[in-house]
């Protein structure tokens, strides 16, 4: 057992009195532990970000931008420790542990390039004439210093999220990792510290729920990205109506496959692609596909291969190399899953694959003739389970989107280009994948939903758009 590890206060490391451990969820081993924050290190920690805004703007954006081409370059350069570290406190399987310090490394670079373009933009004003010789430069700053909380399920790449775009922008950044995956968070804090940004411009507070209420009420911090559950996003919101408040909540996530999408390769790619995204990170991802809705004309085709590529996903220990679908969280959420599948059988669900539980480990489940009204279908799993839906056409498959009080993202499986750009008009979501799942994702492209799932958006440019508001410059008597 290595030395607990510290947080991060103003951007220096920092023990307390008292520690706690983190245990890996398929087995129950301790695999770290770390201090525990006092109040007097949050309230040094607000205290630090809010005075140095001044010194956070007053950084060049050759500064911002070594700074998070570093922290790239270093998760690059410790990517298999990175790794080990999210399986070991997570327990998403190595090979999508891996994955997300890839992408992690991707965030931190996008981020880097978007400081350099940051820049503003010149309006002309004499378009009026009263506005003869005037030219505004509108430029965009922060709210004020930001409170990114983020969720389990990513603990690198969904911190770097809230972190990239903040410093990007020159914004102070309060990290608060979920309790359960607090250790990588750490980590990155270790390779934070190697920058020469300003004191205060970060922390990472690695606290309780219940204590993260004072840091969601400070006036100081004015700006609340909250990654997680819609319960906890909507209290944030209620109680804090005076904040910019970006929240990334659940989803329900279709994969629609319509007609058109008929030959072996194209009912195999569907399969394949569909089973896996399903139950990566053991469904415990916003957009893992839930429901699979098939087009009556081919469904009887395509169910039997989509049931074999989900019985054939390797199940068990993430520390194996070629599992795909390892446990979830804790024994709750096993919990819950299991009972929700045990509901829908018992309203004549039929379990076409899974359905059973090991520990933490719940094996890969499809569903079939599941009741719409069934917490399966309309309620977020976040776990390895999918509903099949036969659909008759287009028409029937939006509509049966739609009718969701979630919209993050969806996967609509058609070669027809009319079809893809109505996607995009009528699906009521915030993305539309098209010949792929709805798990698709691009950390530089904008991210979020609508309705429950929330609303704001990540994706680098987008996020710091969100932390930040237009300030304009007029400028008088200039010859244009």
């Amino acid at each position: 057992m290595t030395d607990p590890r510290p947080f991060w206060v103003a951007g220096h490391e920092r023990t307390g009195s008292t520690t706690v451990d983190v245990t890996n969820p398929y087995d129950g081993s301790i695999v770290g532990s770390l201090w525990v924050p006092e109040p007097q290190d949050v309230e040094e920690a607000v205290a630090a970000a809010d005075a140095a805004q001044q010194a956070a703007l007053a950084t060049t954006a050759a500064q911002r931008a070594a700074a998070l081409l570093h922290v790239s370059e270093q998760l690059a350069a410790r990517h298999d420790e990175m790794a080990d570290l999210i399986t070991a406190e997570n327990g998403k399987p190595l090979m999508w542990s891996r994955i997300e310090v890839t992408r992690a490394v991707s965030t931190f670079r996008w981020a880097a390039e978007e400081t350099r373009r940051w820049s503003g933009e010149l309006q002309r004003l004499d378009t009026d004439p009263a506005a003869a010789g005037r030219m505004a430069i509108v430029r965009r700053y922060p709210h004020g210093p930001i409170l990114g909380v983020a969720p389990f399920n990513f603990p690198l790449n969904l911190v770097a999220h809230k972190v990239a775009p903040a410093l990007a922008v020159g914004a102070p950044v309060i990290v608060k990792p979920a309790p359960a995956t607090p250790l990588t968070a750490l980590l990155l804090g270790e390779i934070l510290s190697e920058t020469d940004l300003p004191d205060g411009m970060w922390s990472v507070l690695p606290l309780g729920n219940p204590e993260t209420a004072a840091l969601v009420s400070d006036p100081r911090l004015p700006v609340i990205s909250f990654t997680g559950s819609e319960t906890v996003g909507y209290h944030i919101q209620s109680e804090e109506p005076g904040k910019h408040v970006i929240l990334e909540l659940g989803g329900n996530a279709a994969a629609v496959v319509l007609d058109d999408w008929s030959s072996d390769d194209d009912l195999a790619w569907a399969a394949s692609r569909i089973a896996t995204f399903g139950n990566y990170q053991a469904g415990q991802s916003c957009i893992s596909v839930q429901r699979v809705l098939v087009d009556d004309a081919i469904y009887d085709d395509f169910v039997p291969r989509l049931v074999d590529a989900v019985t054939a996903l390797p199940t068990g220990s993430p520390w194996d190399p070629d599992v795909v679908v390892g446990p979830v969280i804790n024994a709750a959420a096993a919990d819950r899953i299991e009972q929700w599948i045990a509901d829908a059988r018992a309203n004549g669900a039929t379990v076409l694959t899974g359905g059973t539980r090991d520990g933490n480990t719940v094996a890969p489940t499809l569903l079939e003739n599941v009741p719409a009204d069934a917490e399966v279908s309309c309620e977020e799993v976040f776990g390895p389970v999918m509903v099949l839906v036969r659909v008759a056409g287009v028409d029937d498959a939006f509509a049966t989107v739609n009718d969701s009080r979630f919209g993050l993202q969806t996967g609509v499986f058609t070669h027809d280009l009319k079809t893809a750009f109505r996607a995009q008009r009528d699906l009521q979501v915030g993305g539309v994948i098209i010949g792929d799942v709805p798990s698709f994702r691009a950390d530089q492209m904008p991210y979020g939903g609508v309705k429950a799932s929330g609303f704001g958006r990540e994706g680098l440019r987008s996020a710091m758009e969100d932390f930040t508001h237009d300030r304009v410059l007029v400028l008088t008597g200039i010859d244009l």
